[in-house]
């Protein structure tokens, strides 16, 4: 969940009132916010720094504000401000309107073929004759940063660029050149520099560095001219410092180029809507055009407004109260979605704005209509229907499993469901593309970048962390992998496996077949093969030739056991011989 800082005497000067720190907490709450902290700019320095940092740090008070991740339109003061003056019925919502320049002619922005395999789309939009403080230029910089970091994925789906329109001249050209092509003076820098030279220069800079990777293994770099040939920007890394704003600024061109055409359009939205406040003509955008490589040409921002319809039924049955039609219209024109009754007085017809991308679906509005409701208000009452709680029967089967497995000496491991792709393929001697690992788009580490398709290199790395303990060291962990299938809703499906290791100075063979009988004697399957269970040899590049076997029980192939290969030992830094068992449950349900 995002968290907003906003100075408190701005905020209350916005909002045209003074509260109490207890009647804004109280507020927020209203609202669906939480009002995370009060602090300051000196606290801040002085709880991560130390005192001896924080001279001259101000003591201006800020108020720290969770806001749901989707609520993008509440990332700055001015959409924090103007949703709080329409819940309380200070002010309406006002009405976007994108307009044509006074010429008749759109600002032009072309995309070339080479953009293609680097970053293939791009809006834009222009801001006309707005007028900057130094609160609101920080305020529109700040918003900038906040979207990079949440709906644009740390610039990898969207990244934003504001210039000075003044000092540039369109038409503007979005093309991909080697980087050796590429020269400009970056953002506060006092000289020109080449794209290569400038991923050099990054790589220390502690904000731009996170940022490299997105580029660093590609032939082509995206970057922006204008009609003169000047760099407005080389996304998503830095902007050029001739288009550098200030409070001088008067009319500001915006960008966004993205590897996703939809959330550019809901990024490009929410910045113009936030800031056109401040425009001469208040909350008019003007529109730009911009020309794809098939010479088709889309006008943005679309600032498109759309329509739903619920009956005032569905939405009291999902909260739980009873309120009519013309009172629900109002608490959801309170939330900023203007509604009014239609049709033969049962239904009510919601009108989402431009701003409020997180309405996907109905369930949303209903959820606002609560949070205006107020959730405190909502009665509780006693369910109509009669059931009786009982325990997930997979769930039920891994307790009193993983009790009798301590009870068996074994120790209990949790492990991380995610992992290396080393840890499940290299590491056990397996390629990784015969796996059906799940594979994570965004990893934050090297060490998560699969989700677990065996319970095995958990508990191996557990021993290495433990290696210093007294021998022997016997673990156990009873846990999901997950692996692809593509029969699912979702692509991937879980499975309840038990995996168990013995590290010592023998192998320790029998000591894991035994456990393996004591499971099956818990769970009542007999030996045999024709409804019990058995073990056949079987060969398994993760353990030693001639010292592995296949286990059978209920018709079909379960699990396996044996003695782990020297090369998986070595590669998880273990010095001794390991056996290993790994099965799934979930057939004994």
């Amino acid at each position: 969940m995002p968290t907003v800082s906003i100075n408190r005497e701005l905020l209350f000067q916005a909002l045209g009132r003074e509260y109490t720190d207890e009647e804004f907490d109280e507020l927020c709450f209203e609202f669906g916010l939480e009002l995370d902290e009060i602090t300051s700019e000196k606290e801040i320095i002085v709880r991560e720094q130390g005192s001896d940092k924080a001279d001259g740090a101000s003591d201006v008070v800020l108020y720290k504000i969770d806001v749901p991740a989707n609520r993008y339109d509440l990332l700055c003061l001015e959409g924090l401000v103007r949703g709080l003056q329409v819940f309380k019925e200070r002010c309406e919502a006002p009405r976007y309107r994108k307009v044509t320049p006074a010429s008749g002619e759109h600002l032009k922005l072309v995309i070339t073929t080479e953009t293609a395999k680097v970053r293939p789309h791009a809006v834009a939009a222009v801001l006309r004759n707005i007028t900057f403080t130094k609160e609101r230029l920080d305020s529109f910089i700040d918003l900038q940063e906040k979207l990079h970091q949440n709906i644009c994925r740390k610039r990898s789906l969207v990244a934003i660029g504001i210039h000075d329109l003044d000092t540039i001249c369109g038409p503007f050209t979005y093309t991909a050149l080697p980087p050796a092509e590429i020269k400009f003076q970056p953002l506060n820098q006092t000289k020109e520099y080449t794209a290569a030279e400038l991923m050099q220069l990054y790589k220390t800079d502690g904000h731009l560095r996170h940022y490299l990777y997105i580029l660093e293994n590609e032939p082509l770099y995206p970057v922006i001219y204008d009609s003169n040939g000047v760099v407005l920007s080389m996304p998503p890394i830095i902007n050029g410092n001739h288009t550098k704003t200030s409070l001088k600024t008067r009319n500001i061109f915006i960008e966004c180029t993205a590897t996703d055409l939809t959330k550019a359009k809901i990024v490009l939205d929410i910045l113009v809507t936030m800031f056109s406040e401040y425009c001469q003509e208040s909350f008019t955008v003007e529109a730009a055009e911009v020309m794809y490589p098939n010479e088709k040409t889309y006008i943005y921002p679309e600032l498109t407004y759309r329509k739903e319809i619920l009956t005032a039924d569905y939405i009291n049955k999902k909260v739980g109260i009873r309120e009519t039609p013309e009172s629900l219209a109002k608490l959801l024109t309170r939330m900023y979605l203007k509604s009014q009754v239609v049709g033969d007085g049962s239904e009510i017809e919601v009108e989402i704005p431009p701003n409020r991308a997180d309405i996907i679906h109905p369930c949303d509005i209903v959820e606002d209509a609560a949070i205006a409701y107020g959730y405190n208000n909502i009665q509780m009452t006693i369910p109509k229907t009669y059931t009786i709680a009982n325990q997930f029967s997979l769930s039920k089967l891994t307790e009193l499993l993983r009790q009798d497995l301590a009870a068996a000496g074994f120790t209990e491991a949790l492990t991380f469901a995610l992992c290396s792709k080393e840890d499940i393929a290299d590491r056990l001697g397996k390629d990784i593309s015969a796996t059906k690992a799940v594979h994570i788009a965004n990893p934050k580490t090297a060490e998560f970048q699969v989700a677990r398709t065996t319970l095995l290199p958990g508990l191996l790395k557990t021993i290495a962390a433990n290696r210093k303990m007294p021998l022997p060291l016997k673990l156990f962990e009873i846990s999901d992998i997950v692996l692809k299938d593509p029969n699912t809703d979702v692509g991937a499906r879980n499975h309840r496996h038990v995996c168990a290791i013995y590290y010592n100075k023998n192998p320790g063979f029998e000591v894991i077949h035994g456990l393996l009988d004591r499971v099956m004697q818990l769970l009542d399957v007999k030996p045999g093969r024709d409804h019990g269970y058995y073990i056949q040899a079987a060969e398994d590049v993760s353990f030693f030739p001639g010292r592995c076997a296949e286990v059978f029980a209920k018709g079909q192939s379960i699990g396996r056991l044996g003695v782990l290969h020297p090369d998986v030992i070595t590669k998880f830094e273990l010095t001794m011989p390991c056996s290993a068992l790994e099965i799934t449950v979930e057939p004994f349900l």
